[in-house]
């Protein structure tokens, strides 16, 4: 215990410094999770949380009863596998080939372009898609109609809508991704590059053979994280991506909670389908780290 005391008064200012992060977690992250409550409650909001009855797991009955969840289930797993199939892997690939650039100067404007779409909120990004995009007025289908092509639907076809999503999903997140990857290069030992150089490996075995297997612990905790967020979806993507034409792909959970639950008011629908998210997240994430655990050694916790 003196120990411990001592040890205390060596290093106070390290726990006066994390008073403010573990307060804002207690408040911001902890303290609002009371509203779990609601999920198992035919919620009133005059009666508040405590003043509302109890209904057990009717609420969840509810939700597992109605079609349009199992839609928007089915909508979210879809387009966060594909998103994952493809957004995932362009970050890598792209850290890889900035490393290989020889010009410091040309590699920081490289850079510095790839990341830029990372700051545009959706709002702007979906603006843009229409200008681009749009059936009878996007700059793309323009230049088809000039070349005597018919113009492709990218935004009102479901299929080609989702080409679309996925396109605009890598070109607005890779970027921003190879921060991390290129941070964990730096981490290799310049050493091997050496020795490997000395064997005579070209660029591409060096990549393959020194730099992959450097990163892959990175990559490991990353795609285990990614597996952890499958059930979840942001809502501003494919909302504002989205139009009634595509609701077949586009309705996902975080859209049919808005719809359902915040704009009719049923918050214990919307707060047991988050629940739900959040129970399915937590199974997932245990899981891949489990597995990744055992095929590669490299694991979260």
């Amino acid at each position: 215990m003196k120990q411990l005391w001592l040890y205390f008064l060596r290093n106070w200012q390290l726990y006066v410094l994390l008073l403010g992060p573990v307060a804002y977690f207690l408040v911001f992250k902890y303290g609002p999770m009371y509203g779990i409550l609601i999920a198992f409650q035919d919620f009133n909001l005059f009666r508040g949380v405590m003043g509302s009855p109890w209904v057990g797991f009717d609420v969840f009955r509810e939700v597992f009863d109605m079609s349009a969840f199992y839609k928007a289930l089915r909508n979210t797993f879809m387009l966060n596998l594909t998103d994952l199939l493809f957004s995932f892997p362009a970050p890598i690939l792209l850290a890889l080939l900035l490393n290989e650039l020889s010009r410091a100067r040309f590699k920081k404007w490289a850079q510095t372009i790839l990341y830029l779409p990372h700051f545009l909120s959706w709002v702007i990004i979906g603006g843009i898609m229409l200008q681009v995009f749009a059936t009878n007025t996007g700059i793309v289908n323009l230049l088809l109609g000039h070349l005597g092509i018919d113009p492709i639907p990218f935004l009102t076809n479901k299929y080609n809508w989702l080409i679309t999503y996925l396109v605009v999903g890598v070109w607005q997140s890779a970027g921003w991704g190879t921060i991390i990857y290129l941070a964990a290069i730096t981490g290799i030992n310049s050493e091997l590059y050496e020795a490997a150089a000395v064997d005579g490996a070209g660029r591409f075995r060096k990549m393959w053979s020194i730099t992959l297997p450097g990163i892959r612990p990175t990559v490991v905790v990353l795609l285990i994280l990614k597996i952890g967020e499958i059930v979840q979806i942001s809502f501003d993507r494919p909302y504002v991506i989205g139009n009634v034409t595509v609701l077949d792909f586009s309705e996902v959970i975080s859209t049919f909670v808005y719809k359902t639950g915040v704009q009719t008011a049923d918050f214990s629908l919307a707060t047991a389908v988050g629940l739900f998210q959040a129970v399915v997240g937590i199974i997932l994430l245990l899981g891949a780290n489990r597995i990744a655990k055992k095929i590669t050694g490299n694991g979260v916790f």
